[in-house]
């Protein structure tokens, strides 16, 4: 495993401590800035890291409530806008004028809001298995999980539990690769390991049933003038082609990678992944040779 630094900085209204993995790399050009899902951490980026981690810095945040981030006592600030200005604040706080984001599903949408309000923060972008617009079927199947808290044995129970739950989503898995999957999930406990996230995190998802659907495509204006890669699970319920197709029309830079026999989202194990985002650096390599 790449070797890492584990550090933490003030949420934007100064109330929690979060956390954030620092993998060291040149300090020249933007940092590879990963944004992680609803209920993930910073272990899912460990394949970027190990990947790109030297020839560029990578900084694997934890959005409030997930991994070593502290939980937030006031459930309802669990939303994007919170998220968003988490990250302005740890940009400024280390002073890094712009960075190469890599947001899966959530970090997608946190992506778009950034560079919404301040896109000269982001330098590139990788938006992983998600939309402006949510396909109804991969929110009704993350309402049905998220929040609950099972206590497993250990880790191989837990991987044995998460196929038999989840293995339509990576049909290719076998058990090694669903208990490396529980291990960057999950955390040791007393009397086993569970999910590592906030279980209040789900408070404003199922609330989200009973609202409009999201409807966010402005956003993807922020993004409108750097080099974008949009990475699908080919079998995604929460991305369909159409909507990532539409995304592609809406961006001049944009290109589309789609992750064959994978689900939401993929996870970076996959090596057409990380040729994407390495395509998607050197991109924003020459952009910075050439701004014009």
């Amino acid at each position: 495993m790449a070797a890492y630094k584990d550090r933490y900085f003030n949420s934007a209204d100064q109330e929690l401590k979060l956390h954030f993995r620092d993998y060291e790399g040149p300090r020249d050009k933007p940092p590879i800035l990963c944004l992680p899902g609803l209920t993930r951490n910073a272990r899912d980026f460990e394949p970027v890291a190990e990947a790109f981690a030297g020839d560029w810095r990578v900084i694997c945040m934890e959005f409030r409530g997930r991994g070593k981030s502290e939980w937030d006592p006031k459930p309802e600030r669990y939303m994007p806008p919170s998220y968003a200005a988490d990250v302005t604040k740890f940009l400024d706080e280390q002073g890094i004028a712009d960075a190469v984001f890599v947001g899966t599903s959530l970090g997608g949408i946190v992506t778009m809001l950034v560079g919404a309000s301040d896109g000269e923060r982001i330098a590139g972008a990788l938006i992983n298995d998600i939309a402006p617009e949510l396909h109804e079927p991969g929110i009704v199947r993350i309402r049905e999980y998220v929040g609950q808290q099972p206590i497993y044995t250990d880790f191989v129970e837990a991987a044995e539990a998460m196929h038999a739950a989840s293995g339509a989503v990576y049909p290719k898995w076998g058990l090694t690769e669903w208990e490396r999957f529980a291990r960057r999930t999950m955390k040791e406990v007393p009397g086993g390991v569970r999910f590592d996230y906030d279980p209040d995190i789900a408070i404003n998802v199922i609330n989200g049933a009973d609202e409009e659907p999201m409807d966010a495509w402005h956003l993807l204006g922020g993004l409108s003038e750097i080099p974008v890669t949009i990475l699908r699970g080919e079998i995604s319920d929460l991305f369909t082609q159409e909507h990532a197709e539409r995304m592609i029309s809406m961006l001049p830079q944009g290109k589309l990678a789609t992750i064959p026999d994978v689900g939401h989202a993929p996870t970076f194990d996959e090596p057409e992944s990380i040729a994407a985002l390495a395509d998607l650096l050197a991109r924003v390599e020459a952009s910075a040779d050439d701004p014009a």
